[in-house]
């Protein structure tokens, strides 16, 4: 008997001491995601790829906001938001204990401001957005000045109608029109 005892000891427990001790994650265990608005430049990529809808993206052109949404109560845990970020601003974190007493407590969000279309003056795309793409060019070695600043500045619309009508005058200008 004593003999069974000492094997027992020996052995130590086979229970975790849980929810009394925090429990122990093993290392690339995907739990709640985090977003770090410092580094989020509102691409709207994790939208796209999120396939449980978890993600959402709305555009209020009035007040010139896009808000970013994490609803973690449809959140599946697979991780393609954290995959797709170009700056590593969405994390998936250790913490798996998410219940919550009110609903709302699952939702999170980040507002970002919109930048306005040199031309026409209507908000369209993140000026985070716009700034990250403007850093990309200066780090290839591309040299970036304030027309090029401006040229990104422009909504689609407006680059499609500057260049349809650039294209018409370089046609409308050049020897071969002509013959």
């Amino acid at each position: 008997m004593l003999k069974l005892f000492k094997i027992i000891a020996d052995a130590g427990e086979a229970t975790a001491k849980y929810p009394f001790a925090p429990f122990p994650v093993s290392p690339g265990f995907r739990g709640k995601p985090e977003l770090d608005a410092t580094q989020c430049i509102a691409c709207a990529a994790c939208t796209t790829a999120c396939p449980a809808n978890a993600l959402t993206m709305d555009n209020d052109t009035a007040t010139g906001i896009r808000t970013w949404q994490l609803h973690l109560g449809r959140c599946i845990f697979c991780g393609r938001c954290e995959e797709v970020c170009p700056t590593h601003a969405i994390v998936l974190t250790p913490t798996f204990e998410l219940a919550v007493a009110n609903k709302d407590d699952l939702l999170q969000k980040a507002s970002f401001r919109l930048q306005d279309c040199s031309a026409c003056g209507r908000p369209f795309a993140p000026a985070r957005e716009i700034d990250y793409a403007m850093a990309l060019l200066r780090q290839s070695g591309v040299a970036v000045d304030e027309a090029r600043r401006a040229e990104f500045a422009c909504c689609p619309a407006c680059k499609r109608a500057a260049t349809v009508a650039r294209d018409a005058v370089s046609q409308h200008l050049s020897p071969e029109a002509e013959q």
